[in-house]
């Protein structure tokens, strides 16, 4: 079969690998979409960061680069491993895409997001969804119900949404700013929007702009190349500043506007995934006395985030702006997200 795998920086290659072998207490799944994530592009220009490098196996997986590549995928059920009891064949899914140990600290405490041996499948190993089958463990796969494939390889990355949400403690009545109106950004949008918090955006792009209204995700767009941000949110907030900040960029500069625009004891969440370090003023964060919190993934999210989409909270269909196929990754997919990232919100590719 066919499948996309990271060789290293700047190396991805489309090859043909064996199919997955079905094993006991698993699931084969056939994949319909794999969506490209921000997490892939750091992998493509900056990685291995989470790929394990050739010669470091991971501990879990036991694979090294080169591995399949894909997290944020859908798929349909196309056999049942021994012991598997809460699935069927012919049931559409999508897939909690973890390696843990479940005996650390951590995960006995039931904060398997935060094992100290986390991987993910499609990143560390054990296949991936940029490929055209997978095997997955029962215990990750979750059913989606009449949720359309394509919109379900965004439940992943919505997951990744939710959890910020969670992180940030924000509330029905607060106010929130959002660093970048890329695919994580609009979908921390649209769950902070789901949950009855006004949101404003900041992002220069005019297609992601575009975005962000159309869909209904902000209340407030604002592009700080042109605005004062800063001015702007404390005029809407009645000089206060948002109650809570989300970074979903990666870049510094954002990241330095949302401790200049969060009110005082107010909460900046970090979604982002860094390639390279940042810098703070912590000067601003003691005297402000900021909350600054990170947040990686998902801890069971994936049953709320499907029932937001399933109840019609969330619309995921606006977000997808191209499907391709896996020959066309590199040229349709990267290059585009990378060089004319303005073009785009969320690829997703039929492997």
């Amino acid at each position: 079969m066919k499948a996309a795998r990271f060789h290293g920086p700047q190396d991805i290659r489309i090859e043909e690998v064996p199919e997955p072998k079905l094993r006991p207490g698993a699931v084969a799944i056939d994949v319909a979409w794999c969506g490209i994530c921000g997490s892939d592009l750091h992998e493509y220009l900056d990685g291995p960061i989470f790929v394990p490098p050739a010669g470091h196996p991971h501990p879990l997986s036991h694979e090294e680069a080169p591995v399949t590549l894909g997290h944020e995928f859908s798929g349909t059920i196309t056999a049942l491993g021994d012991g598997v009891t809460g699935l069927t064949v012919g049931e559409n899914v999508v897939v909690e895409p973890y390696f843990v140990c479940d005996e650390c600290a951590q995960c006995l405490a039931g904060n398997y997001h935060l094992c100290v041996k986390m991987g993910f499948i499609g990143l560390s190993g054990g296949g991936g969804g940029l490929s055209e089958k997978v095997v997955v463990d029962e215990r990750w796969v979750h059913p989606i119900g009449d949720i359309p494939l394509d919109q379900a390889a965004l439940i992943e990355p919505l997951s990744v949404a939710h959890h910020a949400f969670v992180r940030s403690g924000a509330k029905a009545g607060d106010t929130a700013l959002v660093g970048g109106a890329g695919p994580i950004g609009l979908l921390v949008a649209a769950v902070l929007k789901a949950n009855g918090v006004t949101v404003i955006m900041s992002e220069l792009s005019e297609a992601r702009k575009d975005k962000a209204r159309s869909t209904g995700v902000a209340d407030h767009v604002i592009d700080p190349s042109s605005e004062d941000l800063i001015a702007r949110v404390r005029e809407l907030t009645g000089g206060n500043g948002a109650d809570v900040c989300f970074e979903c960029t990666s870049v510094n500069v954002v990241l330095n506007q949302l401790f200049d625009a969060v009110r005082p004891a107010g909460v900046v969440v970090n979604v982002s995934i860094w390639g390279k370090p940042a810098s703070i003023d912590m000067q601003k964060l003691v005297l402000k006395e900021i909350d600054l919190r990170g947040t990686i993934a998902y801890v069971r999210d994936h049953p709320t985030t499907i029932k937001l989409v399933q109840d019609g909270k969330i619309d995921l269909a606006p977000f997808i702006t191209s499907r391709i196929g896996l020959d066309d990754l590199l040229t349709e997919g990267f290059d585009t997200l990378i060089n004319r990232n303005e073009t785009a919100v969320k690829i997703i590719v039929h492997p």
